[in-house]
């Protein structure tokens, strides 16, 4: 491959990878239903991204190492304080009886399906037992359903793609040595001492950024290069002293960081979730683009019947063993049966082991890696396009709309939250002072717990069903700093109540344009306002908009809460509703309501 070969191939590459990830958000569908189909057909219309031109002799280095990085990313959002009894149980058990099920199952109908030898079948077996948070994560993200169920997924994909990363390479190395039998195709000796390198390479990775972090202090970005130089080379020397124990280590690394006390690690890492977004695109573009279409015809039919049993018959059954007295509602049992893609970790090992299985003359070798392709796209078809209305049927879904937090007991911001509850949202409100709280209570708006916002202070803290923050307290310094301290912990906008324009505050007036309403409704303007008379109301779809009105939020058709900020306008469209402030009675005329202008008022 020339130079300019390289260059075209790795630019198409990232083109596709983040192109199909793009095109996936706007059609709402998980990226993972675009990236395989675009890294097939590119692999089939041209070579310059086929993995093997691209690094013919160290792509499964490569790959392996991309994958660490994922796993350690992955682990450093699995809290053992959230692994309490029951969950524990469940992903324990989906574990053991997910690895014996899924490979008898396949080792069994392998020979039947594929022609291949049992050795073979065992070998497949072992590849498709693991899912991980590749897939597993983004589907989630896209069918959002209850923190419970989304806990036990999170932490089984996330355990078991090293689980089957090393029985892979177990079989493989058997395979290789002519000494498969089965029976001792298992060895659990080599199995533990697998599971010790790893383990050992991440105590040593977790005591490294102990060391930078903890001790050496370093700053956000050094410290993302800290971590990302200690996962690679942690990883790396695992497996070079044992095949595939890198990625062990990468995952107890990550939840030692995430678990160790003095270790504070934002709730969100954008660098990291870039960084994983690219190199997952990056890797089903690449992996996808070296399945050859001459090899799936002869394996399409079986792998098909094999996508039907391990989705229909397989999973369901391990789900039911696994949550069987556990005390998990029906509906989170059915989802949890409904959730088993698999992902790049199949691929990787897919892709690593079958040629040099092949090369090494093993008779049915060479279908690994086209039947592991296609249970990929099957099962990532399947759940990605299933998955939502499937939770919404058994009821293990969050709510879609936005459940915001008003920040503040005046009587302004308690009529502001029953006007926005008339909206048909789900209103939570917290406040200091008792008689605030007491205000917030006889207006009949759920109050959140007293040490909410003292939580959400904890860098490694979320507020869990809080999908925006609206700070609306008499303290403007407060209103501030909180807005800055609680952005990592929240899954939305956090905005704040602006500060007078001649605020004499050390904070309020230096930290940015997330301020509500814009300059004309600060804090005292709008407070004003409301005693001279002014309300809050809600005009509905299809209404006009009121002369004299100010704009204040958009509630969306689907429920989103779109607030008119000093930063940003917003328009209301076809089915949304509007949260107006209506004119101080004998206030000054104000001409037509414009909901484009944040800043001059309609």
């Amino acid at each position: 491959m020339t130079a300019d070969q390289f260059l075209l191939g790795i630019g198409l590459t990232v083109v596709l990878a983040v192109g199909s990830q793009i095109l996936a958000n706007r059609l709402r569908l998980p990226a993972l239903i675009l990236l395989l189909p675009a890294g097939f057909t590119a692999g089939a219309l041209t070579d310059v991204v086929h993995p093997d031109k691209l690094a013919p002799a160290n792509f499964a280095s490569i790959v392996s190492l991309c994958v660490a990085v994922i796993l350690y990313d992955a682990g450093l959002g699995l809290e053992l304080r959230h692994l309490r009894a029951a969950t524990r149980s469940v992903v324990l058990r989906l574990l053991v009886l997910g690895v014996v099920l899924t490979s008898a199952a396949v080792m069994l109908l392998g020979p039947v399906l594929f022609g291949v030898p049992l050795a073979v079948a065992v070998m497949l077996g072992v590849i498709l037992v693991v899912s991980g948070p590749t897939v597993v994560g983004p589907l989630l993200e896209h069918v959002r359903p209850s923190e419970r169920v989304r806990r036990v997924l999170v932490w089984e994909g996330s355990l078991i793609d090293p689980v089957g990363a090393i029985l892979g390479a177990l079989v493989f190395h058997s395979l290789l040595a002519g000494d498969f039998q089965v029976g001792r195709g298992f060895r659990f000796g080599e199995f533990l001492l697998s599971a010790l390198v790893g383990l050992a390479g991440g105590v040593v990775g977790a005591a490294l950024l102990w060391f930078c972090l903890r001790t050496l202090r370093l700053g956000e970005t050094l410290g993302t290069l800290a971590q990302l130089a200690t996962v690679i080379t942690v990883s790396a020397a695992c497996d070079i002293v044992r095949e595939d124990t890198g990625l062990i280590a990468a995952i107890v690394t990550g939840l030692a960081v995430a678990n160790l006390p003095g270790l504070d690690m934002p709730a969100r890492r954008p660098f990291f979730e870039t960084l994983v977004q690219l190199i997952i695109g990056l890797l089903f573009v690449s992996i996808s683009a070296g399945v050859a279409p001459s090899s799936v015809r002869p394996v399409l039919l079986p792998a098909l019947v094999l996508i039907a049993v391990l989705v229909l018959v397989v999973r369901p059954l391990v789900a039911w063993l696994s949550t069987h007295r556990t005390g998990l509602p029906r509906g989170e049992r059915a989802f949890l049966g409904w959730m088993a893609p698999r992902g790049i970790v199949a691929a990787s090992t897919a892709s690593a082991f079958s040629g040099t299985l092949a090369a090494e003359g093993l008779v049915g070798a060479a279908t690994i890696l086209p039947a592991t392709f296609l249970v990929i796209v099957g099962t990532v078809a399947v759940y990605g396009l299933t998955a939502a209305p499937v939770a919404r049927r058994l009821g293990v879904t969050r709510p879609v709309g936005t459940r915001p937090l008003l920040v503040g007991g005046e009587p302004w911001a308690v009529a502001l939250g029953r006007c926005l509850r008339s909206a048909g949202l789900d209103v939570l409100m917290w406040a200091g002072p008792e008689e605030q709280r007491e205000r917030i209570a006889r207006a009949g708006i759920e109050s959140a717990p007293g040490e909410l916002l003292a939580t959400a202070m904890d860098p490694q803290a979320r507020l869990e069903g809080i999908t925006s923050v609206l700070l609306l307290t008499d303290d403007d310094d407060f209103n501030a700093l909180v807005s800055v301290v609680v952005r990592d912990s929240v899954d939305g906008p956090v905005h704040r109540i602006g500060p007078p324009a001649d605020s004499s505050g050390a904070v309020a007036t230096r930290t940015g344009r997330d301020v509500l309403f814009g300059r004309h409704l600060a804090r005292h303007a709008l407070a004003a306002r409301y005693e001279q008379g002014a309300r809050f109301v809600l005009s509905g779809p299809e209404q006009a908009l009121p002369a004299g009105h100010d704009v204040l939020f958009v509630v969306r058709a689907d429920g989103r809460l779109d607030p008119v900020t000093e930063a940003r306008a917003v328009r209301p469209e076809a089915g949304d509703s509007v949260v107006l402030l209506t004119p101080a009675p004998g206030g000054p005329e104000k001409g037509p309501a414009d909901p484009t202008d944040p800043t001059s008022g309609p």
